[in-house]
């Protein structure tokens, strides 16, 4: 079990810097009111009653909340069928775990996920997100990585000296 006290440190320590950070977004930033921060980057307030990208936004609050749980339960599955010396991967697992519980902690208090990161030019912009969706995405990001380290680590033979081309 101490293996896994720094993933979940980092679970709980996600889930309360998007918790405290959407409380502030909440209390101080105007419903729907772009605040420029940088020509590309904006607060901008708004709630997401679907999952990524408001996709199945038609599930309603029960079956989106029970959908978290089971994604959560599904990657909290695979992080204890990763070996303890894939660091990165675990680390992605426990962003992912901390991203999700933290989204479900909004829909489940409030019926819809708090949204505030913009990024846009004057002719596009990405949809809008929150700090436990950069989590979730990062943490894929890691574990993916992780995997293609060992795929390369074994396609390597272990005597192969590298090339000198």
């Amino acid at each position: 079990m101490k293996s896994w006290s720094p993933y979940a440190l980092l679970v709980i320590v996600a889930i309360a810097l998007d918790q405290w950070i959407k409380t502030l977004v909440e209390a101080g930033l105007p419903f729907q009111e772009k605040l420029d921060l940088l020509p590309f980057l904006a607060l901008f307030r708004t709630y997401n009653t679907g999952i990524a990208f408001s996709m199945f936004s038609s599930f309603g609050d029960t079956g989106l909340v029970v959908i978290a749980v089971l994604v959560v339960a599904f990657v909290l599955y695979l992080a204890t069928r990763t070996p303890s010396g894939h660091v990165i991967a675990r680390t992605g697992f426990a962003l992912i775990i901390g991203g999700a519980l933290g989204n479900l902690i909004d829909r489940a208090v409030y019926g819809h996920v708090i949204d505030y990161i913009l990024f846009h030019t004057p002719v596009w912009s990405f949809a809008v997100f929150n700090l436990a969706d950069a989590f979730i995405s990062v943490g894929a990001a890691m574990v993916v990585f992780d995997e293609l380290i060992g795929w390369r680590r074994e396609s390597t033979p272990p005597n192969a000296k590298p090339s000198e081309d």
